[in-house]
């Protein structure tokens, strides 16, 4: 299945097919070099496979887990880079999870101004979610995506075949966005997840996601009204993820707590429960409210004593809800 985004920046082909991951080289078919990022997290298997059909292309490998994604990390990317002569001309490829994509965009998109990058992602959360719509960032002492850009990818290509090898807690993690888009913007995509056999429809609920989020970055590619949508249950998910240290809870674990803390629909919050329960994440997080609020008040998506979250009172229909950081406080002791 193949999809176009159109952005106003580039149009760009989202391609989903099992086992493209083996002939990425004849997809992608890109002229001048190419420069591979990967994260230590990737099997090398999967990482021999790209490799061997480029096999002068260097691959930097930086070690997994959001801990790396900071100055420190991009820098030593982009000194790479330069060492090995990367110029305007040519490509990044980056294959892994949202940490890799989040960096290699970002050293894309700084690289003597901006150069072109593929995204081939290798996890249910950046293959749902972060692998379209040119969001790029690092995190900033313990806030998360405080520093980043804007910057598109040339195509993505979604092999559904390399999550065989992920855990299924890191399975289940990237499912909690799937369960978010569905609660904001489709009823069918979060019923699916009310069946026991939900697994057995990955490339079904891969493919719903990935034409959501086409929708939503087409009609607002740089976040100024309905891709905030996308932010469902992030605000207060994000805090529990920062206040954490960015490394006890996943973030997929964080956006499902997160729901739950911010929805006030009874009914649904139990559906949204049992779900989350049926996909053994986490319900509630134990957090010191004090650190959360902390954490709160440095959200992108504040604007000093106000902040602007995702409510869903009827499945599929999400809005956008200006509210005083106040009443999320309360919502956290």
């Amino acid at each position: 299945m193949e999809i176009t985004v159109h952005t106003k920046t580039k149009d760009y082909p989202v391609i989903q097919e099992r086992g493209i991951l083996k002939r990425a080289a004849e997809v992608i078919g890109r002229q001048g070099h190419v420069f591979l990022v990967s994260d230590s997290g990737v099997p090398e298997q999967w990482r021999n496979i790209l490799q061997e059909q480029y096999p002068d292309a260097h691959m930097h490998v930086f070690a997994c887990g959001e801990q790396s994604k900071n100055f420190d990390t991009l820098k030593a990317l982009l000194e790479d880079m330069l060492e090995h002569h990367v110029s305007r001309a040519d490509t990044v490829i980056a294959l892994g999870g949202g940490v890799v994509g989040d960096l290699a965009g970002f050293a894309a998109a700084s690289y003597m101004r901006g150069i072109a990058y593929v995204n081939i992602p290798t996890t249910t959360l950046s293959q749902i979610d972060s692998s379209i719509g040119g969001k790029t960032a690092i995190d900033l002492n313990g806030h998360k995506n405080c520093v980043g850009a804007f910057w598109q990818p040339d195509m993505v290509l979604v092999d559904t075949d390399v999550l065989s090898t992920l855990s299924p807690r890191h399975y289940s993690n990237g499912l909690a966005e799937a369960i978010k888009e569905g609660l904001v913007f489709d009823e069918e995509l979060f019923s699916v997840f009310e069946k026991d056999d939900y697994l057995e429809h990955i490339d079904e609920i891969i493919h719903r996601c990935l034409e959501i989020k086409k929708n939503v970055v087409e009609h607002d590619e740089r976040e100024a009204g309905e891709r905030k949508l996308l932010n469902f249950g992030h605000t207060i998910g994000h805090a529990y993820e920062s206040s954490h240290g960015l490394n006890e809870y996943l973030h997929g674990e964080c956006v499902g707590m997160g729901m739950l803390a911010i929805m006030e629909n009874e009914e649904l919050k139990e559906r949204l429960r049992a779900v989350l329960k049926r996909l053994h994440l986490p319900l509630a997080c134990d957090s010191d409210p004090q650190e959360v609020y902390r954490m709160l008040l440095n959200d992108k998506k504040a604007d000093h004593d106000t902040i602007t979250i995702v409510q869903v009172d009827e499945i599929g229909k999400g809005y956008l809800q200006k509210t005083d950081i106040e009443s999320l406080w309360r919502k956290l002791i």
